[in-house]
């Protein structure tokens, strides 16, 4: 039996992704688990959110396609605004038992600079929080 039914997995479209996709895909082969995969489109002009959504297009169905190969069933979700505010909202809106993401492993200084979506979160959401260690 899986611990887990309905798996949030929050991607930004770069190669520290591929941590979290395979963690997930290893978790979900116990079993039939709904996966959503979610990216938040952070643009300042429509010709940048024109850009950011070809893009992580490409970067979705290629995940989608991952997921299938691994016969695990992924349907791709794209959210506008900031990531942490519009991830909290819907994260807490849900109905999912995981969120999973990978972490960039930026330091201290660099978690100051750039903020963390990760630390964000965990402060936030009131559901079980796997961060997985990004190689990108």
């Amino acid at each position: 039996m899986c611990p887990f039914s309905n798996i949030l997995v929050l991607l930004d479209c770069s190669p520290v992704d591929d941590a979290v996709v395979n963690e997930v895909i290893r978790i979900a082969s116990c079993g039939s688990i709904q996966v959503t995969l979610v990216h938040v489109i952070h643009s300042h002009t429509l010709d940048q959110d024109r850009a950011l959504k070809k893009k992580c297009d490409i970067c979705m169905s290629d995940r989608v396609r991952q997921f299938a190969g691994a016969s695990v069933r992924a349907q791709p979700l794209f959210l506008s605004g900031e990531p942490e505010t519009e991830l909290v909202r819907f994260i807490n809106a849900g109905n999912y038992d995981l969120v999973a993401m990978a972490t960039h492993g930026h330091k201290l200084f660099q978690d100051i600079l750039f903020g963390s979506v990760s630390d964000c979160l965990k402060h936030a959401v009131k559901i079980p929080l796997l961060l997985v260690r990004g190689n990108g």
